[in-house]
Parts: C-alpha cells; sequence; structure tokens
C-alpha cells in the first residue's frame, strides 16, 4: 500500500515537471518559463518593503522616518527591527493599516511618488527590477531625470546624465540616495519645473541600467551645464571633463 502511493506521487510529481513549458536560453541552458502574472508579481514585491529589505528605497523611507522624528536609527538602507517599529508608529499616525509593511498607501503618505506609482502602474513596460544594489524605483527615479533633462541628447549623453547622479550618491558632498541627489533643492531644473514628473521613454530607461551597470561617459563628473541656457555664474568656474552633445560635464 505504501508502495503504490509513493509511486503514485512520484507519477503525480513527474506529471507536473513534464507540464510546465520550457525555453532553450543563451548557451542551450533549459530554463522553466514564467507566465506574465508572476513576472508581475515578482516586480511589485521588489518595490515592496518589509523587514530584511535593503536598498535605497529603504535609505528614503528611513531618512524621511528620522526627519519626523518617528525613527532614530542609522539611515543604512536596511530594513532592521528599528524601521520596522518607526514605520508602525508613522502608520498609527496616518491612519493606516499598522503591519510594518511600506507598500501603496504607505509609500502615498511617505510622499514617495516615485515608489507609489512604480506599484500602480506594475504592469507597465517601465517596470524593471533592480540592478547593482539599487531598486527598481531608483531606476525609474533615474530614468525619470534622464528623460527630463536630458530626452534631446545623444545616447552617450543620456548615460552620461545618469552617471552624474551616481557619481554624487558616491560623493560625499551629496546625498547618498538617487532620490536624495534628484531632490535636493536646486539641483535639477526638472524637477523645479515639473518635467521629472513626465514618464521617461524605454531610451531612458535603458540609459538609466547602462549608467547603474557601471558606464560613466564624463570620467567622473560630478556637474553638467547648458553654457547656452546656464545662469549660475559659479558653474563655469568648474573644471571641464568632457563635452557631450549639449552638455558640458564637470568636477
Amino acid at each position: 500500500m505504501k508502495k503504490s502511493i509513493k509511486k503514485g506521487v512520484l507519477t503525480a510529481a513527474l506529471a507536473i515537471t513534464l507540464a510546465l513549458p520550457v525555453a532553450v536560453g543563451v548557451g542551450g541552458s533549459i530554463k522553466a518559463s514564467v507566465a506574465p502574472q508572476m513576472q508581475t508579481e515578482q516586480a511589485i514585491s521588489v518595490a515592496v518593503l518589509r523587514q530584511g529589505s535593503k536598498g535605497g528605497e529603504v535609505k528614503e523611507v528611513q531618512r524621511r522616518l528620522k526627519l519626523w522624528g518617528y525613527y532614530n536609527g542609522s539611515v543604512d538602507g536596511v530594513f532592521g527591527a528599528g524601521t520596522r517599529s518607526a514605520v508602525i508608529a508613522f502608520q498609527k499616525k496616518n491612519g493606516l493599516t499598522a503591519d510594518g509593511v511600506v507598500g501603496k498607501a504607505t509609500y502615498k503618505a511617505l510622499g514617495m511618488t516615485d515608489s507609489y506609482n512604480l506599484l500602480v502602474n506594475s504592469g507597465s513596460t517601465t517596470q524593471t527590477g533592480g540592478t547593482n544594489g539599487f531598486s527598481s524605483s531608483d531606476v525609474y527615479l533615474l530614468a525619470k531625470t534622464i528623460y527630463a533633462e536630458g530626452r534631446g541628447e545623444p545616447y552617450t549623453g543620456q548615460v552620461a546624465i545618469g552617471a552624474v547622479v551616481l557619481n554624487r550618491v558616491r560623493h560625499s558632498a551629496f546625498p547618498n540616495t538617487i532620490s536624495g541627489v534628484v531632490y535636493q533643492k536646486h539641483a535639477f531644473t526638472a524637477v523645479t519645473d515639473g518635467q521629472i514628473n513626465l514618464t521617461p521613454n524605454e531610451t531612458a530607461m535603458k540609459a538609466a541600467r547602462d549608467a547603474i551597470n557601471g558606464w560613466d561617459p564624463t570620467g567622473g563628473a560630478i556637474y553638467y551645464y547648458n553654457p547656452a541656457v546656464a545662469t549660475s555664474a559659479w558653474i563655469f568656474d568648474r573644471q571641464t571633463v568632457t563635452v557631450i552633445g549639449k552638455h558640458v560635464f564637470a568636477i
């Protein structure tokens, strides 16, 4: 009896395995296909934060909670017990479900519009997973910045704009998150005039990923400007590194 049950279980398992669609990847490796719905669910889970999450989005949540007095730990991008407690306190104060999980409602209450929109529009072609330690919404915000600031520039120039943002993230004189750099007061014209809210195209998305994956056409620049329209005199005193399209890149 036991033997026949075991045989039946193995047969059922084999049948399920054989029923899965497969695709041959590069080099002849075989990969199980993932249903579109499952891909969407996986993409959404990237942007929902909970204890154990890490990355730029977590840093921005911590920064805001600390600014408003809910959190007194390190802004280190690690969602630990202290961050969870701060999120719960914030949620209670704002009439949200106090579960310690940062999803759409909590993002909206925190004013993290990009993360909120990412979840709302999770089925769009602009949805992307995180890369190189940055979250999906980090990539999306970088693409928005590239599109808003340089959509008329050559592709290399668009990657260069992304590289400048990332060089600032790594520089001690600037905030250490993409959102912190982009929304720093008076840092980018596109934020001031509202163009940052435009939806990036696929070229900008690709440029963002290329920049995050290490391509820096600027050679380490932390500033860029269009000399034809720049109005801040101090920028002309910065040391020029390179010129790409209409932009001068400097340190």
